[in-house]
C-alpha cells in the first residue's frame, strides 16, 4: 500500500499561487489513479482535480482554468499548481490515490480511493 504526504499549502492573498506536491512511498506511483480533493470547516469533502496513470486530467468547475495537476513518476509525486488563488479556496486539501486494478472502474471524482493523505491547509486572504 502506498503512503502519501502532502506539502506546500500556506498563507496567500487572493490573486496569488500555490503549489501543492503529493509524495507517495512504498510504491512505484506510476500505476496509480491519484485525485485532489479539499475539505473547509461545515463543507462535505469536495473534488478538485485527478490524473489518471494514463495522465488524463480531470478538473471540478471551480478551479477549471486555474489549475493544473501533473505528475513527475521519477519522483513519486503529483503536483497541484494553483494560480489566481481566491478566498473561498481556503481549505484542507487532500492527496488521494487508488492502484490500477484489472476489473475496476476509476471514478475521478468520487471520494472512493483506497489511501489518503493526512491533508495540507490553505488560506487565502483577501
Amino acid at each position: 500500500q502506498v503512503q502519501l504526504v502532502e506539502s506546500g499549502g500556506g498563507l496567500v492573498q487572493a490573486g496569488g499561487s500555490l503549489r501543492l506536491s503529493c509524495a507517495a512511498s512504498g510504491r512505484t506511483f506510476s500505476t496509480y489513479n491519484t485525485g485532489w480533493f479539499r475539505q473547509s470547516p461545515g463543507k462535505e469533502r469536495e473534488f478538485v482535480a485527478a490524473i489518471s496513470w494514463k495522465d488524463n486530467t480531470y478538473y471540478g468547475d471551480s478551479v477549471k482554468g486555474r489549475f493544473t495537476i501533473s505528475r513527475d513518476n521519477a519522483k513519486n509525486t503529483v503536483l497541484l499548481q494553483m494560480n489566481s488563488l481566491k478566498p473561498e479556496d481556503t481549505a484542507v486539501y487532500y492527496c488521494a490515490a487508488s492502484p490500477l486494478t484489472f476489473g475496476r472502474t476509476w471514478n475521478p471524482l468520487s471520494r472512493e480511493y483506497d489511501t489518503w493523505g493526512q491533508g495540507t491547509q490553505v488560506t487565502v486572504s483577501s
